[in-house]
C-alpha cells in the first residue's frame, strides 16, 4: 500500500529532526540512523490506517529509541551502553529534553552526510537516506541500481564516517565554508540527476528533483543569509519550472529554444527570480547565484528570439572566472555563438579538445553538432550528432540526438533530389 503524500512529506520533514535528537543523546550515528529508518517504516505502515499521532515527532523518537535499545540489548558486549540508553528513556521528558528535541539538526546532519571522507556518490546516497528520509529501496530505484548495491554503499559510507572520527557537531569555523560547498554540491548533484537522468528510459526523475528542492528549501531556511544557499534554491526553481515543456509526444526531448513557454511554471519562475534578485543585492556573487541569474534571464524571455544573449554571455564569462570547468565552457560557447555566430562558438570549443575531463563525454559532441548545423555544415553535424548519441546512456537524449542526425540525412536527400 502506498503511503499518502501528506504522510510521506511529514515523515521526510521529521526524519532529520528525529535522527539529530537520537544522535545527540546516544552517539553512534550508524546505529541511530538504522533505528530511525525502522521507525519511519513503522509509521508509514501504521499512520495511514490509524491516523497521525498528536505528537508525530515524539512517536517516531520513542519508536526509534526502542529499536535502538533492542539492538544494543541483543549485543552482550554493550550491556553498559544498554543501561545508559534505558536510563535515557523517561516516560515524561524534562524541560531540557524538550528543548533538545525541538532543536533542528538538519544542517548538522547535512554536514555529517557530506563529510570529506566520503565520495560524492556516497554523500548523495547518505544524504537522501539520513536527511531526506528515503528508504534504501527508494534511493536504489532513483539511481537504477539494485537495493543490495545501494545498501552496501550506504553501509560503507557510515563506516567511513565512524572511522574518520566524525563528530555530530557543526564543523570548525576554518572548515565551515569548504564543508558548506560540499553540501551545496551534493544537493546540486541530486537535482541534476533528477532533472536529466544520466541513464535509463526517462529524461527526468521527479522524485529526485522534488527531494533536492525540498532539501534546498530547508537549507535556505536554516541559512537565510547565505547567498549561495539562496542561489542554489533559485537555480533549482527556475530550472525545474521548465519541466513540463522539456518533452514532446513519445518522451522526445525538446531543446530550450523550441519549448512551448506557456507550459513553464510561472509561480516557480516568480519565486526563483525574486530569490536571486534579492540575493544579488546583498551577497557577493557565487557560482550558484550566477547560474540562477542566467536561468532568470532565460525565464524572462516570452519567446526564444527575445532572449538577452549578450547578458547571458557576460554572465557565463563571470561564471568561468568564478568556477572554471568544461561544462561552463560548453555553455559559454553556445551563448557566444548566439551573439557572434556559430564559428565563434566552434572556435571556443576547440579549447576543450585536449581536456581529459571531456574524454568520452557526449555533451561536447552534442554542442559541436548543434553549432556545426547552425554553421551550415550538415555532414560534419550529422557525424557529431551520431558520436554524441553513441556516448550517452540516457535513452531520451539518444533518441533526440539520433533524430537530429536523421533530419540532416533527410535534408541531404531533399537537396540531391
Amino acid at each position: 500500500m502506498r503511503t499518502p503524500p501528506a504522510v510521506e512529506d511529514l515523515l521526510r520533514d521529521l526524519a532529520p529532526q528525529v535522527l539529530g535528537t537520537l544522535v545527540r543523546r546516544h552517539g553512534a550515528f550508524d546505529a541511530c540512523e538504522d533505528a530511525v529508518q525502522e521507525a519511519l517504516l513503522a509509521a508509514a505502515v501504521q499512520w495511514p490506517g490509524e491516523g497521525v499521532p498528536e505528537n508525530p515527532r515524539g512517536w517516531l523518537l520513542t519508536v526509534a529509541t526502542r529499536r535502538l535499545t533492542d539492538q544494543w540489548r541483543s549485543e552482550r558486549a554493550r550491556r553498559d551502553r544498554e543501561a545508559a540508553v534505558a536510563a535515557d528513556e523517561p516516560a515524561e521528558p524534562g524541560p531540557d529534553e524538550h528543548r533538545a528535541a525541538d532543536r533542528d539538526d538538519t544542517l548538522t546532519l547535512l554536514f555529517l552526510c557530506c563529510h570529506p571522507a566520503l565520495s560524492p556518490s556516497s554523500q548523495v546516497a547518505l544524504t537522501l537516506r539520513a536527511v531526506g528520509g528515503l528508504t534504501t529501496a527508494q534511493v536504489a530505484r532513483a539511481f537504477l541500481v539494485p537495493e543490495a548495491t545501494m545498501a552496501q554503499r550506504i553501509s560503507r559510507a557510515k563506516q567511513k564516517i565512524k572511522a574518520a572520527g566524525a563528530r555530530f557537531a557543526a564543523p570548525p569555523p576554518d572548515e565551515r565554508d569548504e564543508r558548506l560547498r560540499a553540501v551545496l554540491h551534493t544537493l546540486y548533484l541530486i537535482f541534476n540527476e533528477g532533472y536529466t537522468a544520466s541513464s535509463g528510459p526517462d529524461l527526468r526523475r521527479a522524485d529526485l528533483t522534488a527531494e533536492a528542492i525540498r532539501l534546498a528549501r530547508a537549507l535556505h531556511r536554516l541559512l537565510p543569509g547565505d547567498g549561495e544557499a539562496t542561489g542554489l534554491l533559485a537555480l533549482m526553481l527556475l530550472t525545474d519550472a521548465r519541466r513540463a515543456a522539456r518533452t514532446a509526444g513519445g518522451g522526445l526531448l525538446v531543446p530550450l529554444t523550441e519549448q512551448d513557454r506557456t507550459l513553464w511554471d510561472p509561480e516557480q519562475i516568480r519565486e526563483g527570480a525574486e530569490l536571486i534578485t534579492d540575493a544579488l543585492t546583498w551577497s557577493p556573487p557565487g557560482p550558484y547565484q550566477v547560474q540562477a541569474a542566467i536561468a532568470a534571464v532565460h525565464a524572462e524571455a516570452a519567446r526564444p528570439q527575445d532572449t538577452d544573449w549578450p547578458q547571458i554571455l557576460a554572465l557565463y564569462r563571470v561564471l568561468a572566472h568564478l568556477a572554471p570547468n568544461p561544462m561552463v565552457t560548453l555553455n559559454e560557447a553556445v551563448a557566444l555563438a548566439m551573439v557572434d555566430g556559430p564559428s565563434a562558438g566552434l572556435d571556443l570549443l576547440r579549447a576543450l579538445d585536449g581536456d581529459t575531463r571531456m574524454e568520452g563525454h557526449h555533451r561536447l559532441a552534442a554542442v559541436r553538432a548543434h553549432l556545426l548545423e547552425a554553421a551550415g555544415d550538415a555532414p560534419a553535424a550529422r557525424e557529431a550528432y551520431r558520436d554524441a548519441a553513441r556516448g550517452t546512456t540516457s535513452l531520451p537524449e539518444r533518441r533526440y540526438l539520433e533524430s537530429r542526425a536523421a533530419r540532416l540525412n533527410e535534408g541531404d536527400s531533399d537537396g540531391k533530389a
